[in-house]
């Protein structure tokens, strides 16, 4: 891979998927120089926040693992010096990684523009040129090519096979098709509601539209402003949603489900 300039490779854990609000709970970063040299740098870091258990159980960081790494802003100067004035690779990095750094970096006083800087996203170019399909996944777990792809029965005959096939690989000895139920993600846990009105952060539930978009949690807006909940109530939102914006106009507050 021939280089004009650094290229630095990122990766970066977090406590959650919110760019607006989650942190940094560890970030590593490979420099390529284009005569080859290759220079590393990574940090656990303290989130001053509880880690998420499902997060824990993905990432294997614990609060245990953290609490005596530096929190982000301690480090923020140095990372942004490693990265210098470097191209900047990473898998999804343009949808998630660099807008969550760079909060974080401007959350901790230090200035990083990386929208002025060529990106490669490995992410967007695999999605550009490997099928995602259902011919795709029929290869990938049955080996096969799928004949008469498109024709309906041959489509319901292939999904069959592969859900056959993801229970025997995923049931981790369960041959019951229930076993795939754990693989639900459920907008990955994160919204209340199917519209993704209402978002779950560190055991809260936030508004993600109007004025106290990402600001303040419910739980806080129905204390200091209760009236701006009620009008929840007349307008056009799932009985789901007005029956949990009742109960918090009410003083009872809604619980994350795993």
């Amino acid at each position: 891979m021939k280089l004009t300039k650094p290229l630095v490779v990122l990766d970066l854990e977090t406590t959650g998927t919110w760019i607006d609000k989650d942190r940094i709970i560890e970030i590593a970063m490979v420099k390529v120089m284009p005569d080859g040299q290759k220079e590393a740098y990574s940090s656990k870091v303290n989130p001053c926040m509880p880690i998420p258990a499902v997060v824990t159980e993905l990432t294997g960081i614990s609060d245990a693992d953290v609490r005596d790494a530096p929190a982000f802003g301690a480090i923020a100067a140095q990372a942004c010096a490693f990265i210098g004035g470097a191209d900047v690779g990473g898998f999804s990095l343009e949808r998630f990684d660099l807008p969550l750094l760079a909060r974080e970096m401007s959350e901790a006083g230090v200035k990083f523009e990386w929208q002025n800087r060529a990106i490669y996203d490995a992410q967007k170019v695999y999605h550009l040129h490997e099928r995602r399909d259902l011919f795709a996944a029929f290869a990938f777990y049955c080996h096969q090519e799928l004949k008469d792809a498109h024709s309906a029965m041959a489509d319901t005959r292939a999904t069959l096979a592969i859900l056959e096939e993801q229970v025997r690989r995923y049931g981790k000895g369960n041959e019951d098709i229930e076993a795939l139920k754990e693989f639900d993600y459920k907008m990955t846990g994160d919204y209340f509601d199917a519209e993704r009105k209402f978002r779950w952060w560190n055991g809260d539930l936030y508004m993600t539209f109007g004025k106290y978009a990402r600001k303040e949690p419910l739980r806080v807006i129905a204390q200091k402003d209760p009236q701006y909940l009620q009008w929840i109530l007349d307008k056009d939102f799932s009985d789901e949603v007005k029956t949990m914006v009742q109960e918090v106009i009410n003083g009872r507050h809604p619980k994350q489900t795993a």
